[in-house]
């Protein structure tokens, strides 16, 4: 059985006294639930967030981390610093990162390969545009934002990785690509893995879609064979709506 996911990406938001509203609303309002609840708040308030959060069943997971163990990289976090305030998951790949911080399939590659080495979790994002999909290349694109950044792995590293698939043009946009759209595209990354890797790694795989998830889709987008939860923006950052996803399984 695979596992059920429900991701808040919190991206550049929420001061400290704002996280900790927020956690200590999560905290009351998340129920008792066989889904996976993670939250990725800003770096400087990571360890106070896994504070608040010990012993309720909410993980704090990173936005990112840098692909050195340490050395001359101003403003960069590493692995190891992660794990030094309670961070065992990150989020590598977002589109934002690619789009806006210059981030490639190589990078990735190596980022994904120190999170491994440190045996941190990790959620991979990846995703076409909208000119990919007009021009239906999206199968394509997607293939080989896998194949670049993940093929050189071996099976056994799969059990640490959590796929999230974001159409970039989903983003933040109000768009949200149909429930259909999203189970087509999840069904063919399961495919991509079970080709390379076995079909016993792709079930076993959880794949996210990350694109616009609201309280009022999530439950249809959810239902879909492929799709094992979502990759939670905007609607993370407020605790009804966040909640109202988790509860759409």
């Amino acid at each position: 059985m695979r596992r059920k996911i429900v991701a808040g990406n919190w991206k550049m938001n929420n001061d400290l006294s704002e996280t900790e509203a927020l956690l200590n609303d999560l905290i009351e309002q998340v129920p008792n639930t066989d889904v996976s609840v993670m939250v990725a708040p800003t770096f400087v308030n990571l360890f106070q967030a896994f504070n608040v959060l010990k012993g309720h069943n909410i993980e704090v997971i990173a936005q990112n981390m840098h692909q050195e163990a340490n050395g001359a990289y101003t403003g960069e976090v590493s692995a190891s610093m992660l794990q030094s305030v309670g961070v065992n998951t990150v989020i590598l790949g977002h589109s934002e990162r690619r789009a806006y911080f210059g981030e490639t399939d190589e990078i990735l590659a190596k980022k994904v390969d120190t999170a491994l080495a440190n045996e941190l979790q990790i959620v991979f994002c990846f995703g076409e545009e909208l000119e990919d999909r007009k021009a239906g290349n999206h199968f394509s694109v997607v293939e080989n934002q896998l194949k670049n950044a993940l093929f050189h792995l071996e099976a056994a590293h799969w059990k640490n990785i959590i796929l999230a698939y974001e159409p970039v043009w989903a983003i933040g946009t109000g768009e949200t690509a149909s429930p259909e759209q999203a189970q087509e595209m999840h069904a063919f990354i399961r495919k991509t893995i079970s080709e390379k890797f076995g079909q016993d790694v792709a079930n076993e795989l959880s794949i996210l879609y990350g694109g616009s998830v609201k309280p009022a889709n999530a439950a249809e987008i959810f239902a879909k064979a492929d799709v094992d939860g979502g990759l939670i923006g905007g609607a993370s950052l407020k605790a009804a709506d966040f909640v109202a996803i988790i509860n759409a399984f």
